[in-house]
């Protein structure tokens, strides 16, 4: 068990070795895209969502 978890260990750091990790500024530049397309799908969301509860409930009439 224990040459088992060191050999997946040593895979991993090999593995990891490999990764091509973004720079500082390209890691900032897809966090501020990815939190934009949030906001941006969240107000859409929620405009949507103000609409169709105005339509429910003049077509129910509450």
């Amino acid at each position: 068990m224990y040459e088992r978890t060191v050999d997946f260990l040593r895979e991993v750091r090999t593995e990891l070795s490999k990764v091509s990790w973004p720079s500082r500024n390209e890691l900032i530049g897809s966090t501020t895209v990815v939190i934009i397309i949030t906001l941006i799908l969240a107000a859409f969301t929620g405009v949507i969502d103000f609409i169709l509860s105005i339509i429910l409930s003049r077509l129910l009439g509450a």
